[in-house]
């Protein structure tokens, strides 16, 4: 017995030598400390049917939207065509299961939306994220204007490998002043290790100018050649605001 014991606590010794980082590499860090979370739905919808699906989404969202906060719901223009965006706050998961439950009793908004919707839609999706750390959610300068969501995939490990770097790029296009941060989110169900993004510009020209801008200042090239070393691909989609959206 003695023998069998030594031997075990020989093994665990080599496995804790041979991946000492095991730990810290597989840890995702730190993120708010309250439980609020914001989930990011995307729909995939069929072409035919997209200007109907928009206007059905702005004549009965606010049906949906009694039930919990809605942040803000966009439809793609460049970088993703057909789709809708659209993101929710809750408090906890307790609080979006009570949600989850009213939402499906409601027979008006069943009726109104969800029944003659389902048809129109291709596909849907869902992630659950928290707003890292170091961010607030904002809100544009004024109404108008368009968002960007860039879409980031980072590699296996979390923001314990990658967070600083990760920041200090963000930080760095935040510094130059052609854009406004709305919020940067981390993913905790869906695709791991990607991080949302979200930019308002007063219009595409602007953000185009910016980023030319911005490509030109050393301090962002810097700042962006340190955190590529850990990105595996990178989305960028224009998001129109609906009428109804919140953040417009």
């Amino acid at each position: 017995m003695l023998g069998l014991r030594a031997l075990l606590r020989g093994a665990r010794g080599a496995w804790a030598w041979a991946c000492p980082q095991v730990h810290a590499s597989l840890a995702t860090g730190p993120r708010q400390n309250d439980g609020t979370f914001y989930e990011i739905r995307t729909y995939d919808v069929k072409p035919s049917k997209m200007k109907e699906f928009v206007e059905m989404f702005n004549k009965h969202i606010h049906l949906r939207a009694a039930h919990s906060e809605m942040v803000g719901l966009w439809t793609a223009e460049f970088g993703g065509m057909n789709k809708a965006i659209h993101i929710w706050k809750f408090d906890n998961f307790a609080h979006r299961a009570e949600v989850r439950k009213a939402v499906a009793n409601d027979k008006e908004w069943q009726e109104k939306f969800i029944s003659p919707v389902l048809p129109f839609l291709n596909k849907q999706n869902n992630e659950i994220a928290y707003l890292v750390p170091w961010c607030e959610l904002g809100k544009p300068a004024k109404e108008g204007g368009v968002y960007e969501m860039v879409t980031f995939q980072m590699k296996p490990g979390g923001p314990a490998l990658w967070g600083q770097s990760f920041r200090a790029a963000i930080s760095a296009h935040l510094n130059t002043g052609y854009t406004k941060l709305i919020g940067v989110f981390h993913t905790e169900y869906g695709l791991l290790n990607r991080v949302h993004v979200l930019w308002w510009n007063e219009n595409p020209d602007s953000r185009a100018a910016g980023r030319h801008y911005a490509h030109e200042d050393a301090r962002v090239v810097a700042a962006v050649r340190e955190s590529v070393r850990f990105l595996e691909s990178q989305q960028n989609m224009l998001l129109i605001p609906m009428p109804c959206s919140p953040l417009k």
